[in-house]
């Protein structure tokens, strides 16, 4: 009754952290059973780092997935995924509804901090729709990537992994069961569209697929307006697609003008773009890029997806916050208007905030790394590439992308440690952390006489 309690009592912060850890600790218990692996056995830290990887849909891997667990072991690393990519909240309210059990008001509170900009009364109708709508469009991505692999696989195996690919792409997981990814469809078009849609659909998040189902459900002549937060994110979305698709064809022109494939031209550029955001497939090889085109990369992985989303990062929302509150500032305008809207300026703080606790905690984790996270327990090169590799590593963990230059499988434990936190920071989220760490009552404190002081 105690633990009870104080489950009831527990800020909505806490409940979400504590969700993803008990999904993560149930996960690598199963994947730690014998039936999970080919070989009957995974250490204890490669279990945990899998299933953190997997509820934080992320995609960095220690083993490879389609050759070390069995199919059980794969069965068990795609529930995970699901469960993390829709969030562990979803699942237990949705169960809850089904079986007809009362939701208590912090579980509500909770899904409202998770999914809903505003705050909104119809939040069992959000649950609902966020289920419906994931599972049929996974349902859609499993059969279109069904097709394309029939023409290789056999007619079970090419479901199973369409389904497979479908789940791990819409979650934004990173997940493949093949050791190079999709490098080896790197000219497919079926595979790569479809591919792309569900990572975009999965990244740009749920309050924005329901307010998009909303309105086209609405009745002609009544649909409403679409929300500022569904207006900022599709447009800054398409944005970075386009311009993240002509940077990486102009820094690695080189390589594409080589391929003799049109296709290849095109689909090369528009599929990092869209996957090193949040999602960790790839389609070439990422350690062979150059170090130009991995720190645009690493911008992308950074801000990440949308708010209520698969995906991590500090999303794109506050990426468009802080372009137009500079440019505002810089006009020497007081308020930040996005779309003859003004933003609160709580919101406008808590975004610089956002950005500034991020690159503080990448510093910190990268410093560890490079301290004592070395390959092999060795200390790291003094080399710029040994370094780009561990601050590309930090980044994709925290933006909870899974992309890699190679160097996941040979970190240490004390390495994985800091890599298996960083997934679960940047899946939970930044603020989330903070309002269990330092409170949501804000005060006053003391208010002195000003004096100015020089910047810039």
């Amino acid at each position: 009754m105690k633990i009870r309690a104080r489950i009831l009592k527990a800020h909505p912060a806490t409940l979400v952290l504590a969700s993803f850890i008990l999904a993560i600790a149930i996960g690598a218990l199963l994947l730690k059973l014998p039936v999970s692996t080919q070989s009957g056995h995974i250490s204890w830290v490669d279990a945990l780092f899998t299933a953190t990887s997997a509820v934080c849909v992320t995609g960095l891997i220690v083993v490879d997935t389609g050759s070390y667990f069995t199919v059980a072991g794969q069965c068990i690393i795609l529930m995970l995924i699901q469960i993390g990519g829709i969030g562990v909240m979803t699942v237990s309210v949705g169960l809850f509804q089904w079986i007809g059990r009362n939701v208590s008001f912090r579980q509500r509170m909770a899904m409202q901090d998770l999914f809903a900009h505003t705050p909104r009364e119809d939040i069992f109708d959000l649950v609902k729709s966020i289920l419906l709508v994931t599972f049929c469009i996974e349902a859609i991505g499993a059969v279109l990537l069904a097709i394309h692999w029939s023409r290789e696989l056999p007619f079970p195996n090419a479901v199973y992994t369409g389904i497979f690919h479908s789940v791990s792409a819409f979650c934004n997981a990173g997940f493949a069961l093949f050791s190079d990814s999709m490098m080896g469809y790197r000219d497919d078009p079926l595979l790569n569209i479809t591919m792309c849609c569900l990572i975009v659909v999965g990244g740009i998040g749920f309050p924005v697929l329901y307010d998009l189902q909303s309105r086209s459900a609405a009745r002609k002549g009544k649909r409403g307006r679409l929300s500022v937060q569904t207006k900022t994110v599709l447009n800054t979305t398409l944005i970075l697609i386009i311009s993240g698709a002509l940077m990486f064809a102009f820094l690695e022109r080189q390589t594409l003008l080589e391929a003799q494939s049109l296709g290849h031209h095109v689909l090369v550029p528009v599929f990092q773009s869209i996957t090193c955001r949040t999602a960790g497939f790839n389609t070439v090889d990422i350690g062979s890029l150059r170090d130009a085109t991995l720190t645009m990369m690493i911008f992308l992985m950074f801000f990440g997806a949308s708010p209520g989303s698969c995906g991590g990062g500090v999303k794109t929302t506050t990426l468009a916050l802080l372009a137009i509150f500079t440019a505002s500032r810089m006009k020497k305008k007081r308020r930040v208007n996005i779309f003859k809207k003004s933003i609160p300026s709580e919101t406008v703080t808590r975004s610089v905030s956002l950005v500034l606790v991020s690159i503080g905690i990448i510093g910190i984790v990268l410093f560890m790394l490079l301290a004592g996270g070395a390959p092999n327990g060795q200390g790291p090169e003094c080399t710029d590439a040994s370094f780009l590799a561990y601050f590309f590593e930090t980044v994709s963990a925290f933006g909870t992308v899974g992309l890699s230059m190679g160097i996941t499988p040979m970190l240490n434990t004390w390495g994985k440690c800091w890599i298996i936190l960083m997934m679960l920071i940047g899946r939970v989220g930044v603020l989330t952390f903070a309002y269990i760490i330092v409170g949501t009552g804000a005060t006053g404190g003391f208010e002195y006489s000003e004096e100015n002081i020089m910047i810039g």
